[in-house]
């Protein structure tokens, strides 16, 4: 008879845990249920309206041909960090980045490359010299997408 009291008592709790994790007001049993029953639905339509805004910003972010390297550039403190991808590697790129990146007067500090199936560039860029004019993350955009699109240019494969 005890452990039958002790099943029933923990039984409660446990409607009682379930009755506040899913803030229901409901007193009998069945009401809990059906309001945790509810709370469960709605979660799963949370997640479901979660993942489709997840997915449509990322296929608005992405560049729709895998061949044209996305550019983004932050600003930091003292420099930007410039990351670039191409979902496909091509031979050269890197260097004329970082030739890019001479150009405007910036020292990398710090970069991560992968160029094995894609391409992938996280650098963190500071001015060489403090003196000259101030440069904005715009124009250090600007001038890395022009760096890829000029080079992207010269370096058409020849057709056979």
């Amino acid at each position: 008879m005890v452990s039958r009291e002790q099943n029933r008592g923990s039984l409660q709790e446990k409607f009682q845990l379930l009755r506040s994790a899913t803030n229901s007001h409901a007193q009998s049993e069945t009401s809990i249920i059906m309001d945790a029953s509810k709370y469960i639905q709605n979660l799963k339509k949370k997640v479901e309206r979660f993942k489709e805004d997840t997915a449509a910003e990322q296929s608005s972010s992405e560049p729709t041909d895998p061949t044209t390297p996305m550019v983004k550039v932050e600003t930091l403190e003292k420099g930007f960090m410039i990351k670039v991808f191409s979902g496909e590697n091509q031979p050269g790129m890197l260097v004329s980045v970082l030739e890019a990146f001479e150009d405007m007067g910036l020292d990398v500090l710090e970069a991560r490359v992968s160029c094995t199936d894609s391409f992938s560039l996280h650098a963190m860029g500071v001015k060489q010299n403090e003196d000259e004019e101030i440069m904005d993350a715009g124009a250090v955009k600007q001038a890395v997408t022009d760096a890829i699109t000029s080079w992207g240019k010269t370096n058409v494969p020849p057709f056979l």
